[in-house]
């Protein structure tokens, strides 16, 4: 499914773009006709946790400061930034939304949310402590047992399939290997 292009005009001289096929393509891309530059489109990478207190199986989720779905619960996350490996995105997204002390485990999901052009990666994380000091982007974060979950109030589909599938590996005792989910 082609997206649509977010910019009218090429960032390297302005000129207004057209949507072609460019020679040795087989996707539309935004191109240039003056300096012939292809301009491509990637999938943004959000990445975060699963944070567990160990002690008593409880996950930590943040409830969320800012829009988009403000007021909702999710786990820490947000959108890896240049220069960062995955792993190192995730646990700082984990310190600036929960203020979370944390040691990091391995990749648990990848779920490819096409619709949006993102790819959410969520590591398995252990608490060091059940204290936290949310950033200004949580309103607060709560540890949660699976029956306290407040299912109706989580916001985003990335969120639940990952708890889901936690909560589930957990009960049938089968380990924590890694899922690919591909959200409609």
């Amino acid at each position: 499914m082609p997206f649509p292009t977010p910019f009218k005009h090429c960032p390297n001289c302005g000129t207004e773009v057209e949507l072609r096929v460019p020679a040795d393509d087989s996707r539309e891309r935004a191109v240039c006709p003056a300096c012939h530059a292809i301009h491509y489109q990637n999938p943004l990478n959000v990445v975060g946790t699963l944070p567990v207190w160990e002690a008593d199986g409880r996950v930590l989720l943040c409830r969320r400061a800012i829009e988009p779905r403000r007021g909702l619960w999710t786990l820490p996350a947000g959108f890896m930034e240049l220069g960062e490996t995955t792993a190192e995105g995730a646990l700082r997204e984990t310190h600036e939304e929960a203020g979370a002390d944390i040691e990091m485990g391995g990749l648990y999901t990848v779920l490819n949310v096409m619709r949006v052009g993102q790819v959410h990666l969520f590591y398995r994380a252990t608490l060091r402590s059940p204290d936290f000091n949310p950033g200004p982007e949580s309103l607060e974060a709560q540890l949660f047992a699976e029956q306290e979950i407040p299912w109706d109030e989580i916001a985003f589909k990335t969120t639940r399939e990952t708890l889901l599938r936690f909560f589930d590996d957990r009960r049938a005792g089968r380990g924590y290997g890694l899922h690919e989910i591909d959200i409609a």
